[in-house]
Protein backbone atom coordinates (compact mmCIF):
# COMPACT_ATOMS: atom_id res chain seq x y z
CA UNK A 1 0.00 0.00 0.00
CA UNK A 2 1.79 3.22 -0.70
CA UNK A 3 1.24 6.23 0.44
CA UNK A 4 0.38 9.15 -1.91
CA UNK A 5 0.70 12.70 -1.30
CA UNK A 6 -3.10 13.24 -0.49
CA UNK A 7 -2.78 11.47 2.59
CA UNK A 8 0.63 13.07 3.61
CA UNK A 9 -1.08 15.74 5.81
CA UNK A 10 -2.56 12.84 8.17
CA UNK A 11 0.49 11.00 8.36
CA UNK A 12 3.33 13.59 8.08
CA UNK A 13 4.62 12.65 11.39
CA UNK A 14 7.29 10.31 11.91
CA UNK A 15 6.39 7.71 14.65
CA UNK A 16 9.25 7.37 17.39
CA UNK A 17 11.39 4.06 17.67
CA UNK A 18 10.01 1.77 20.26
CA UNK A 19 6.32 2.62 19.47
CA UNK A 20 3.77 -0.44 19.78
CA UNK A 21 1.58 -0.34 16.70
CA UNK A 22 -1.19 -2.85 15.28
CA UNK A 23 -1.17 -3.68 11.73
CA UNK A 24 -4.24 -2.85 9.60
CA UNK A 25 -4.30 -5.32 7.24
CA UNK A 26 -1.40 -8.31 6.64
CA UNK A 27 2.35 -7.45 5.78
CA UNK A 28 4.67 -9.99 4.42
CA UNK A 29 6.93 -11.13 6.36
CA UNK A 30 10.79 -10.77 5.57
CA UNK A 31 12.66 -12.87 3.74
CA UNK A 32 9.65 -15.35 4.12
CA UNK A 33 6.65 -15.84 1.71
CA UNK A 34 4.33 -15.90 4.86
CA UNK A 35 2.19 -12.94 6.42
CA UNK A 36 1.69 -11.46 9.45
CA UNK A 37 -1.84 -10.78 9.77
CA UNK A 38 -4.48 -8.36 9.99
CA UNK A 39 -4.61 -7.05 13.76
CA UNK A 40 -0.87 -8.25 14.77
CA UNK A 41 0.91 -5.69 17.44
CA UNK A 42 4.56 -5.26 16.56
CA UNK A 43 7.24 -2.53 17.43
CA UNK A 44 9.03 -0.33 15.24
CA UNK A 45 12.42 -0.77 14.97
CA UNK A 46 13.59 1.44 11.90
CA UNK A 47 12.61 4.87 11.31
CA UNK A 48 12.06 5.48 7.49
CA UNK A 49 13.55 8.45 6.13
CA UNK A 50 10.41 11.01 5.45
CA UNK A 51 6.54 9.84 5.54
CA UNK A 52 6.54 8.11 2.42
CA UNK A 53 9.22 5.09 3.17
CA UNK A 54 8.65 2.02 5.43
CA UNK A 55 8.72 1.54 8.75
CA UNK A 56 10.61 -1.53 10.08
CA UNK A 57 8.57 -3.71 12.50
CA UNK A 58 9.63 -6.22 14.72
CA UNK A 59 6.28 -9.02 15.98
CA UNK A 60 6.52 -11.72 18.91
CA UNK A 61 8.06 -14.76 17.00
CA UNK A 62 10.93 -12.29 15.94
CA UNK A 63 9.97 -12.18 12.81
CA UNK A 64 10.34 -8.36 10.91
CA UNK A 65 8.28 -6.22 7.81
CA UNK A 66 8.50 -3.07 6.27
CA UNK A 67 5.23 -1.53 6.55
CA UNK A 68 3.91 2.42 5.38
CA UNK A 69 2.56 4.93 7.58
CA UNK A 70 -0.89 4.08 6.56
CA UNK A 71 -0.54 0.14 7.24
CA UNK A 72 -0.48 0.48 11.02
CA UNK A 73 -2.32 2.15 13.48
CA UNK A 74 -0.30 2.95 16.96
CA UNK A 75 -1.52 0.55 19.13
CA UNK A 76 -3.38 2.84 21.79
CA UNK A 77 -4.90 5.08 19.36
CA UNK A 78 -5.93 1.72 18.12
CA UNK A 79 -7.79 0.59 21.44
CA UNK A 80 -9.33 4.28 21.48
CA UNK A 81 -10.40 3.88 18.20
CA UNK A 82 -12.00 0.32 18.53
CA UNK A 83 -13.70 1.34 21.70
CA UNK A 84 -15.64 3.80 19.52
CA UNK A 85 -14.16 6.46 22.48
CA UNK A 86 -12.76 8.88 19.56
CA UNK A 87 -15.50 8.41 17.14
CA UNK A 88 -18.17 8.99 19.49
CA UNK A 89 -16.51 12.18 21.18
CA UNK A 90 -16.07 13.51 17.47
CA UNK A 91 -19.72 13.36 17.27
CA UNK A 92 -20.55 15.48 19.92
CA UNK A 93 -19.19 18.93 17.79
CA UNK A 94 -17.56 20.39 21.10
CA UNK A 95 -17.12 23.55 19.08
CA UNK A 96 -20.70 24.33 19.62
CA UNK A 97 -20.27 24.23 23.09
CA UNK A 98 -18.08 27.41 22.77
CA UNK A 99 -18.95 29.97 25.68
CA UNK A 100 -16.41 32.97 24.35
CA UNK A 101 -14.48 33.75 21.32
CA UNK A 102 -12.08 36.44 21.22
CA UNK A 103 -9.35 38.13 19.06
CA UNK A 104 -6.23 37.99 20.94
CA UNK A 105 -2.71 38.52 19.34
CA UNK A 106 -0.66 40.88 17.35
CA UNK A 107 -4.95 42.69 15.98
CA UNK A 108 -5.50 42.95 19.97
CA UNK A 109 -2.68 44.98 20.47
CA UNK A 110 -3.05 47.48 17.94
CA UNK A 111 0.24 46.09 16.00
CA UNK A 112 -1.13 44.00 13.08
CA UNK A 113 -0.18 44.82 9.56
CA UNK A 114 -1.79 43.33 6.19
CA UNK A 115 0.14 40.45 6.81
CA UNK A 116 -0.99 39.04 10.40
CA UNK A 117 -3.30 36.11 11.36
CA UNK A 118 -6.85 36.84 13.32
CA UNK A 119 -6.00 34.45 16.26
CA UNK A 120 -9.49 33.46 17.95
CA UNK A 121 -9.08 32.29 21.04
CA UNK A 122 -11.46 31.58 24.24
CA UNK A 123 -13.84 29.14 26.37
CA UNK A 124 -16.06 26.27 25.87
CA UNK A 125 -17.93 24.44 28.39
CA UNK A 126 -19.97 21.21 27.26
CA UNK A 127 -22.54 19.58 28.66
CA UNK A 128 -22.52 17.65 32.09
CA UNK A 129 -23.69 14.52 30.10
CA UNK A 130 -20.69 14.47 27.75
CA UNK A 131 -18.59 15.68 30.77
CA UNK A 132 -19.43 13.04 32.73
CA UNK A 133 -19.65 10.39 30.20
CA UNK A 134 -16.77 8.02 28.95
CA UNK A 135 -15.93 10.00 26.17
CA UNK A 136 -14.70 12.53 28.77
CA UNK A 137 -13.80 15.98 26.99
CA UNK A 138 -10.40 17.69 26.00
CA UNK A 139 -8.80 20.41 28.04
CA UNK A 140 -8.07 22.20 24.43
CA UNK A 141 -9.78 22.24 21.09
CA UNK A 142 -7.65 23.41 18.11
CA UNK A 143 -7.75 24.16 14.96
CA UNK A 144 -4.85 25.97 12.98
CA UNK A 145 -6.24 26.07 9.78
CA UNK A 146 -8.21 28.96 11.16
CA UNK A 147 -6.51 29.85 13.95
CA UNK A 148 -8.85 29.17 16.32
CA UNK A 149 -8.20 27.30 20.21
CA UNK A 150 -10.55 27.00 23.03
CA UNK A 151 -9.81 25.98 26.43
CA UNK A 152 -12.16 23.83 28.44
CA UNK A 153 -13.30 26.26 31.31
CA UNK A 154 -12.08 24.50 34.23
CA UNK A 155 -8.36 24.23 31.75
CA UNK A 156 -8.78 28.27 31.38
CA UNK A 157 -9.20 29.20 35.22
CA UNK A 158 -6.61 27.24 36.06
CA UNK A 159 -4.35 28.99 33.73
CA UNK A 160 -5.78 32.08 34.93
CA UNK A 161 -5.10 31.97 38.48
CA UNK A 162 -1.39 31.14 37.51
CA UNK A 163 -1.17 34.38 35.35
CA UNK A 164 -0.55 32.82 31.96
CA UNK A 165 0.07 35.92 29.83
CA UNK A 166 -2.15 34.30 27.27
CA UNK A 167 -5.04 33.84 29.31
CA UNK A 168 -5.19 37.22 30.99
CA UNK A 169 -4.72 38.93 26.97
CA UNK A 170 -7.94 36.49 26.99
CA UNK A 171 -9.56 37.93 29.67
CA UNK A 172 -8.80 41.78 28.58
CA UNK A 173 -8.51 42.18 25.18
CA UNK A 174 -11.31 44.62 23.45
CA UNK A 175 -12.44 42.63 20.51
CA UNK A 176 -14.83 40.32 22.07
CA UNK A 177 -16.52 38.63 19.36
CA UNK A 178 -18.82 36.53 21.28
CA UNK A 179 -19.79 36.17 25.29
CA UNK A 180 -22.86 34.29 26.59
CA UNK A 181 -24.14 34.99 30.24
CA UNK A 182 -21.47 32.77 32.10
CA UNK A 183 -18.54 34.33 29.22
CA UNK A 184 -19.73 37.85 30.73
CA UNK A 185 -20.14 37.23 34.22
CA UNK A 186 -16.60 35.92 34.60
CA UNK A 187 -15.27 38.82 32.96
CA UNK A 188 -17.00 41.09 35.05
CA UNK A 189 -14.96 39.67 37.58
CA UNK A 190 -11.61 39.12 36.00
CA UNK A 191 -9.67 41.02 38.44
CA UNK A 192 -9.76 37.73 40.63
CA UNK A 193 -6.82 36.54 38.63
CA UNK A 194 -4.42 39.32 39.04
CA UNK A 195 -1.96 39.19 41.89
CA UNK A 196 1.63 38.89 42.22
CA UNK A 197 1.98 35.96 40.58
CA UNK A 198 2.09 38.00 37.52
CA UNK A 199 5.97 39.27 38.47
CA UNK A 200 6.81 35.10 38.33
CA UNK A 201 4.95 34.36 35.46
CA UNK A 202 5.78 37.26 33.37
CA UNK A 203 9.62 37.03 34.41
CA UNK A 204 9.14 33.53 33.19
CA UNK A 205 8.16 33.99 29.68
CA UNK A 206 10.45 37.48 29.25
CA UNK A 207 13.67 35.55 30.49
CA UNK A 208 12.62 32.11 28.24
CA UNK A 209 12.03 34.76 25.26
CA UNK A 210 15.31 36.04 25.82
CA UNK A 211 17.40 33.64 25.88
CA UNK A 212 15.65 32.16 22.29
CA UNK A 213 17.09 35.64 20.83
CA UNK A 214 20.54 35.28 22.20
CA UNK A 215 20.77 31.60 20.54
CA UNK A 216 19.71 33.03 17.34
CA UNK A 217 22.40 35.77 17.24
CA UNK A 218 24.56 33.05 18.49
CA UNK A 219 23.81 30.67 15.78
CA UNK A 220 22.99 32.54 12.99
CA UNK A 221 23.60 36.46 13.72
CA UNK A 222 20.32 37.18 13.68
CA UNK A 223 17.37 38.64 15.37
CA UNK A 224 13.58 37.15 15.28
CA UNK A 225 12.55 40.75 15.80
CA UNK A 226 8.90 40.15 16.06
CA UNK A 227 9.65 38.12 19.33
CA UNK A 228 11.69 41.10 20.74
CA UNK A 229 9.03 43.14 20.43
CA UNK A 230 7.02 40.84 22.65
CA UNK A 231 9.33 40.37 24.41
CA UNK A 232 9.64 44.30 25.27
CA UNK A 233 5.78 44.45 25.21
CA UNK A 234 5.29 41.83 28.02
CA UNK A 235 7.49 43.43 30.50
CA UNK A 236 5.51 47.00 29.59
CA UNK A 237 2.26 44.92 29.97
CA UNK A 238 3.86 43.40 33.40
CA UNK A 239 5.09 46.40 34.77
CA UNK A 240 1.18 47.94 34.29
CA UNK A 241 -0.59 45.12 35.78
CA UNK A 242 1.42 45.31 39.00
CA UNK A 243 1.39 49.35 39.29
CA UNK A 244 -2.11 49.51 38.42
CA UNK A 245 -3.91 46.64 38.60
CA UNK A 246 -5.09 46.32 35.47
CA UNK A 247 -4.11 45.14 32.00
CA UNK A 248 -4.61 47.64 28.81
CA UNK A 249 -4.09 44.70 25.86
CA UNK A 250 -4.19 47.22 23.06
CA UNK A 251 -0.82 49.66 22.94
CA UNK A 252 -0.72 53.23 22.71
CA UNK A 253 1.70 54.75 24.16
CA UNK A 254 4.76 52.77 23.02
CA UNK A 255 3.03 51.44 19.90
CA UNK A 256 5.55 53.18 17.35
CA UNK A 257 8.55 51.91 19.55
CA UNK A 258 7.16 48.56 19.21
CA UNK A 259 6.29 48.12 15.93
CA UNK A 260 9.86 49.39 14.97
CA UNK A 261 11.35 46.88 16.92
CA UNK A 262 9.23 44.20 14.73
CA UNK A 263 10.22 45.86 11.10
CA UNK A 264 13.84 45.45 12.47
CA UNK A 265 14.22 49.19 12.53
CA UNK A 266 15.79 49.62 16.03
CA UNK A 267 19.43 47.90 16.41
CA UNK A 268 19.93 45.03 18.89
CA UNK A 269 21.90 47.08 21.06
CA UNK A 270 19.39 50.01 21.56
CA UNK A 271 16.37 46.87 22.22
CA UNK A 272 18.72 45.24 24.79
CA UNK A 273 19.36 48.57 26.77
CA UNK A 274 15.31 49.18 26.83
CA UNK A 275 15.05 45.78 28.08
CA UNK A 276 17.21 46.57 31.38
CA UNK A 277 15.92 49.71 31.92
CA UNK A 278 12.34 47.80 31.73
CA UNK A 279 13.76 45.35 34.01
CA UNK A 280 14.18 48.00 36.92
CA UNK A 281 11.08 49.28 36.67
CA UNK A 282 9.13 45.56 37.02
CA UNK A 283 11.21 45.09 40.37
CA UNK A 284 9.95 48.30 41.46
CA UNK A 285 6.78 47.64 40.55
CA UNK A 286 6.74 44.47 42.39
CA UNK A 287 8.05 45.89 45.51
CA UNK A 288 5.46 48.77 45.28
CA UNK A 289 2.53 46.58 44.29
CA UNK A 290 -0.48 47.00 45.94
CA UNK A 291 -2.30 43.63 44.27
CA UNK A 292 -2.58 40.61 46.41
CA UNK A 293 -0.25 37.90 47.03
CA UNK A 294 -2.13 35.58 45.15
CA UNK A 295 -5.42 35.44 43.12
CA UNK A 296 -8.88 34.91 44.55
CA UNK A 297 -8.90 30.66 44.38
CA UNK A 298 -12.50 30.82 45.98
CA UNK A 299 -14.36 32.89 43.49
CA UNK A 300 -13.09 31.23 40.54
CA UNK A 301 -13.88 27.83 41.85
CA UNK A 302 -17.03 28.66 43.11
CA UNK A 303 -17.87 30.50 39.43
CA UNK A 304 -16.67 27.13 38.00
CA UNK A 305 -19.08 25.09 40.27
CA UNK A 306 -21.90 27.71 38.93
CA UNK A 307 -21.14 27.34 35.42
CA UNK A 308 -20.97 23.12 35.42
CA UNK A 309 -24.13 23.57 37.25
CA UNK A 310 -26.02 25.35 35.06
CA UNK A 311 -25.12 22.16 32.16
CA UNK A 312 -26.97 20.03 34.11
CA UNK A 313 -30.08 19.06 32.61
CA UNK A 314 -33.72 20.14 34.32
CA UNK A 315 -35.17 16.92 33.77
Amino acid sequence: MNLDKDNFAKYDLIIPQGTQVVLLDKIKILNENNFQPKGTVGKIVELPIDAFHSYKIEFLDQSFAMANRQDFSIRKHFQSEQSGLISQLENFALYDFVIYRCVVGSRAFGLDDENSDTDLRGIYLPSAEIHWSMFGVSEQLENKETEECYWELQKFLILALKANPNILECLYTPLVEYADDLAQELLAQRSIFLSKLVYQTYNGYVMSQFKKLEQDLRSSGEIRWKHAMHLIRLLLQGIEILREGDLIVRVSENREKLLAIKSGETDWKEVNEWRLLLHKDFETAFAETKLPERPNYEKANAFLIRARKSKVKND
